[in-house]
């Protein structure tokens, strides 16, 4: 009874704090927009224009009314926090509501709680009550404090920088994702962000969008973010429950079209094979034609030729006419067999992500198959993208990538934001694949030796556009 008692006692003090609260929050809050914009900004990376948003703890609105969204919700269990967020802003939708007992009867894309899941009385529970709103491709963006800044915030508390807060439960990383993944979500990628929470001229600026950024300092950060998506995914029928296109650049490729053919194993509801052809020396288009017209009672086979250069535009040219559910790419010189691809469909259509990138830096090679100086190529950029893109990528140059079309034609309406910069299509997807906030993982494959023709690959020229592709893209993906 006496635990009980101090339950209640303890939930009373909360709401009686954030009641408290409610009438100068907004005014209070304006004072630190330095601190509290960022996590909007990085929040807003993630959000599009076309998504749904529920913000769980919204306050008095001001996070959920400057989000991207073309429907906000805004829910909160004390009654004056709500009214004064309602009379403030007219574009969000907000709700007296507790985040243990959701009453809402819509699944929403993107769900954000910002800096309150320490004031749950029973985090887990929180997350069980986020399944009523959650579709398969919801997003749970989750930011909380560092630990290390506890002493920190209680000095600027004492000397009345801050307003004094209630205890708060100390939940690190571990126990954020431990508890997601009690409550059937999975947690696929974390960051930190915010070196320096005032704004100091040019201090600040170098502190948060540089040096927050890199190893060991980014450790000291004041927020942390946890990224989750649902696992509730229904694998059954799954060997019949997509189609695919597989599109096969060619260039010089004329010695592997028929193979490309006979060696693809049956998978998924339906098959479609493209080939496209880009600026051959050789009859690689002639064989295209031949091969199509052989096989075109047993495969279902579109052929065409890119209009630019670059296996990026042949790429391109290939997904902007297929039909099948799931886009996969399969180079012509066949160094990723073609016997791989099941693991690709199942990998992605069992849920496991939304984008399966092929890693040829696992199993040992064949002795021919990648020259030294490209390995060790390989593995800085691996190295380069695990730390770009917060997700593990160990061969980001592997030219297997899966992905759902659905994805593909939003990273397509999103690609102004990169431009057409990448003649290879590898940084394309991945960086594409970010900003939509897929989860990525590697799939590993065996990589064999070339059996006809030479790589279209050199070495040191496609290796410095490689570089100059990284610089630009850190601006648009890490230093934001």
């Amino acid at each position: 009874m006496e635990i009980k008692d101090n339950f209640i006692s303890k939930a009373h003090k909360y709401f009686e704090h954030f009641e408290s609260l409610a009438n100068g929050y907004a005014e209070y809050r304006s004072k630190y927009n330095y601190y509290y914009k960022d996590i909007v900004n990085y929040c807003n990376y993630f959000i599009h224009e076309d998504n749904s948003v529920l913000e769980i703890g919204c306050g008095v609105g001001s996070t959920i009314s400057q989000l991207n969204g073309k429907r906000k919700v805004g829910i909160d269990y004390s009654p004056k926090m709500i009214e004064n967020a309602k009379k403030q802003y007219n574009n969000v939708e907000f709700h007296t509501m507790d985040a243990t007992s959701i009453q809402l009867n819509e699944k929403f894309d993107v769900i954000i709680l910002s800096n309150v899941i320490g004031y749950f009385d029973n985090v887990l529970d929180v997350f069980f009550e986020l399944r009523k709103v959650c579709h398969e491709q919801t997003r749970i963006i989750i930011s909380y404090y560092n630990y290390l800044w506890e002493p920190v915030l209680k000095a600027g508390e004492t000397i009345g920088l801050k307003k004094d807060s209630l205890t708060q439960s100390w939940l690190s990383r571990y126990d954020i994702e431990n508890l997601l993944k009690q409550a059937d979500f999975d947690p696929y990628k974390q960051n930190q962000r915010t070196l320096l929470p005032i704004n100091i001229p040019i201090v600040s600026w170098f502190a948060n969008k540089y040096l927050a950024k890199l190893p060991v300092f980014k450790h000291f950060c004041l927020n942390q973010f946890v990224f989750a998506r649902p696992a509730f995914h229904d694998n059954s029928n799954v060997d019949t429950k997509y189609s695919t296109t597989i599109v096969i650049p060619a260039r010089n490729e004329a010695g592997n079209i028929e193979n490309a053919i006979l060696r693809m194993p049956k998978f998924g509801k339906h098959q479609e094979i493209i080939f496209v052809e880009g600026n051959s020396t050789d009859n690689t288009w002639e064989v295209i034609q031949q091969i199509a017209e052989k096989h075109k009672d047993t495969h279902d086979i579109k052929i065409c030729q890119q209009p630019g250069k670059g296996k990026g535009d042949a790429v391109r040219k290939g997904y902007s006419i297929a039909t099948g559910d799931i886009l996969m790419i399969l180079d012509a010189d066949l160094t990723v067999p073609p016997e791989d691809l099941p693991k690709f469909y199942y990998a992605i259509a069992s849920g496991k992500a939304e984008f399966i990138n092929g890693s040829r830096l696992v199993y040992p090679m064949e002795d021919n198959a990648m020259r030294f100086l490209n390995t060790l190529g390989n593995k800085f950029f691996s190295m380069v993208f695990t730390w770009m893109l917060e997700q593990p990528i160990k061969d980001s140059l592997c030219g297997t990538k899966v992905m759902f079309r659905t994805d593909y034609i939003r990273l397509v309406a999103n690609r102004k934001f990169f431009g057409e910069f990448d003649p290879f299509g590898d940084f394309d997807l991945l960086f594409g694949a970010f900003k939509l906030n897929l989860k990525i993982i590697d799939l590993p494959i065996r990589y064999r030796e070339r059996v006809y023709g030479e790589t279209n690959i050199s070495r040191f020229k496609h290796g410095l556009i490689l570089l100059r592709m990284c610089w630009f893209a850190a601006g648009k993906v890490k230093f934001i």
